[in-house]
């Protein structure tokens, strides 16, 4: 008989296994280079953590090498009398040999009941295995928005909020945070100074692929609720068009009124389980805004 196979255990990701964790997500995703990997791992080693919750996510461990990764995403979107955990449930992959068990790493990373957990990246071959997990669909598709189209808010001034500001004139401490961390990691925030007050907006750069065509585009990251994108429309749409971006891309269950453009079913599916209501608009601290589309 031969040696038997080391076990296979799973525990939280350190700052001593990034390396390895880079290299095996580079492997699993040949698409994404390993920069794409490694500039959001940094990301997610500088920004605040919850206090409790595992920064990185989780690996499979054999003999002191990865063979399986699961990153999660912690962020506290309450008050501190009143946490609200979330966790994006990001990028997972397990190495062929050990797929077996890969739920190990989902288990270990649901386990808590007062998180709710969210997973806005879901290839379209995995959402009957997520919905076997307990998630439903909060969101069934994208609605591709051209906001130059609009007439709303044109009489309104933008306000571009720089990564080194720090603060956000008219807008709540913790809401300009999110606004300026935002803009640290290269996405565009803005606060439009409407005459109903400001209305702060998050997007990111993002291509639509045709074919061999690749379109720019925005993709909301951020907002208070649709209806302010909406009533913002045509001044954002200008803006955009200096950055060569026709289309805004807004998480949908429809089309939306007010706005021209193009609703598909086709991607765009986003999950939630746990405790706290899902809301369309706010993509914020995900792996959108950290790893990039």
């Amino acid at each position: 008989m031969g040696a038997p196979k080391p076990p296979i255990r799973c525990r939280e990701i350190g700052d001593s296994d990034l390396d390895a964790i880079t290299d095996l997500l580079t492997r699993g995703f040949p698409r994404r280079p390993r920069g794409y990997w490694s500039s959001g791992l940094q990301w997610q080693a500088a920004r605040p953590t919850p206090d409790g919750y595992p920064r990185y996510g989780y690996l499979l461990e054999q003999d002191g090498n990865a063979v399986g990764v699961l990153l999660v995403i912690y962020s506290d979107r309450g008050t501190p009398a009143e946490p609200q955990i979330w966790c994006n449930l990001s990028s997972w992959y397990v190495e062929p040999a050990f797929r077996n068990y890969a739920t190990m790493l989902t288990r270990i990373a649901q386990r808590r009941p007062e998180v709710t957990y969210v997973n806005i990246s879901a290839a379209r071959q995995t959402w009957p295995i997520i919905e076997a997990q307990g998630f439903r669909a909060y969101c069934s598709g994208l609605f591709f928005s051209m906001p130059a189209l609009s007439l709303a808010g044109l009489s309104s001034p933008v306000e571009k909020v720089r990564a080194d500001a720090r603060t956000v004139d008219g807008v709540p401490s913790d809401e300009a945070e999110l606004l300026m961390r935002h803009a640290r990691y290269g996405c565009l925030s803005v606060v439009v100074r409407s005459t109903a007050g400001p209305v702060p907006l998050v997007l990111q750069k993002v291509r639509i692929r045709q074919g061999r065509f690749a379109l720019p585009a925005m993709q909301l990251i951020y907002c208070r609720s649709i209806s302010d994108y909406v009533s913002c429309a045509g001044t954002v749409g200008r803006l955009l068009l200096r950055r060569a971006a026709v289309s805004v891309i807004i998480d949908a269950n429809g089309p939306i009124d007010g706005l021209v453009g193009i609703y598909t079913e086709r991607r765009g599916r986003k999950y939630i389980k746990g405790p706290q209501p899902p809301r369309l608009g706010d993509l914020s601290d995900t792996e959108l805004p950290l790893y990039g589309p």
